[in-house]
């Protein structure tokens, strides 16, 4: 099983970053590509991050079970996609009410990429809960899972910025990671029924 959590952290922080990445065209074409729109971005998913690091802190001492942690990742999914639909008409309305651009962004970031980044950054402590046995093991076991979840994260900021926007639509990446997310959480309730 410990392989596998590696593996679900793996592909949060693939996520996590390859949507902050795309967080930059989605914003582009209406509040352009300043360092206040990267500014907005970078704050918003650092403090949302804190939040899902808090949050899943505190969700891993209710139980902790390997279907609540493929939970994380489903409705990590569910909040995630809905950007695809949702996103356009969010920055239209976002653009034509604010004017400052600092602003709007922030706003803008804040409505679009807060919810999903929140429930992903629960994923790395619920993670830490689930592997460590003892305390005397507790910080080998967070070093090693935070080198994992730090691994996606720069696997995915390497292919969104190389690849994949390159070869996909923003939508197409988005779906591609909300696939993602869906297989991740589903494999990891199929393990956790086997192993009854």
């Amino acid at each position: 099983m410990s392989a596998l959590i590696y593996c679900l952290a793996f592909v949060g922080g693939f996520v996590i970053m390859s949507l902050e990445l795309l967080g930059g065209r989605v914003l582009a074409p209406y509040f352009g590509s300043s360092i206040h729109v990267w500014g907005s971005i970078i704050t918003v998913f650092m403090a949302s991050l804190a939040l899902g690091y808090l949050a899943g802190g505190r969700w891993s001492l209710r139980s902790p079970s390997l279907p609540k942690f493929a939970g994380l990742l489903l409705i990590g999914a569910v909040l995630l996609y809905p950007l695809v639909y949702f996103s356009e008409p969010a920055m239209e309305w976002i653009f034509h009410a604010i004017e400052d651009p600092r602003y709007g962004s922030l706003t803008a970031s804040m409505a679009l990429f807060v919810l999903p980044t929140v429930m992903l950054g629960m994923i790395s402590p619920y993670s830490v809960r689930l592997l460590v046995r003892t305390t005397e093991e507790s910080g080998n076991v967070a070093g090693r899972l935070y080198f994992v979840s730090t691994a996606g994260s720069a696997l995915g900021t390497l292919g969104t910025s190389f690849y994949f926007v390159l070869w996909w639509e923003i939508n197409t990446i988005l779906t591609l990671l909300t696939a993602t997310l869906v297989l991740a959480g589903t494999t990891a309730l199929v393990v956790a029924r086997l192993r009854r």
